[in-house]
């Protein structure tokens, strides 16, 4: 019995940070889990930034609430829920993806939590469980499904390794090369060719 796990960000939807970075006009949100590839690190470099910024949830909301699906995405998920059974697993966080979820026909989604004050500052935020995403992929695995992974980004790397079939979906070069021997999609379709031949395999 077959099962997709997905990464969110960069793969279905647009990246939560980049967005923030560009409605705030601060350049250092940019950075991301294909840059960073140390989860920790790269949130408290975050909290830190919204602290010294002063930028609450409430800013964070604005910056993302009219972000849209990739070109694809939404079609494409379709087609997977009507073929397979989905699973979003994202290093994000409940506050932020929920209500994009909707967007996307309400997948699965299996993220982390802020800590958020009374007055809207992000205060710290609470990991689901450490290395979530390989943790699901095993916990899959041992119910006997036969799990499909995709994702773009260094914090998807051991979720894509200890799936039965991983595919990198526009990765950075550096992984890419890291990985040479994992399947590459670069478009959507691309991506369900790779998923078909897994389904098949």
């Amino acid at each position: 019995m077959d099962i997709v796990c997905l990464d969110l960000e960069g793969v279905l939807l647009p990246e939560f940070w980049i967005a923030v970075a560009e409605a705030t006009n601060i350049p250092e949100f940019r950075r991301t889990t294909r840059d960073e590839p140390d989860y920790d690190v790269l949130m408290r470099y975050r909290l830190d930034l919204l602290d010294k910024h002063g930028l609450t949830i409430n800013a964070i909301h604005e910056a993302i609430k009219d972000l849209e699906p990739l070109p694809g995405a939404v079609e494409f998920t379709e087609w997977l829920v009507a073929r397979s059974r989905l699973i979003i697993l994202s290093d994000t966080f409940v506050q932020f993806a929920e209500p994009m979820m909707a967007k996307l026909g309400h997948p699965t989604l299996f993220c982390h939590e802020l800590e958020i004050d009374d007055a809207g500052k992000i205060l710290n935020y609470n990991l689901r469980q450490p290395d979530q995403k390989k943790k699901a992929v095993r916990a899959l695995q041992s119910l006997n499904f036969h799990v499909i992974a995709a994702g773009d980004s260094w914090n998807d790397l051991t979720m894509l390794q200890s799936a039965d079939h991983g595919i990198l979906f526009r990765p950075p070069e550096s992984l890419q090369s890291a990985e040479p021997d994992m399947p590459v999609a670069t478009t959507h379709d691309e991506l369900k060719a790779a998923i078909e031949a897994a389904f098949s395999a």
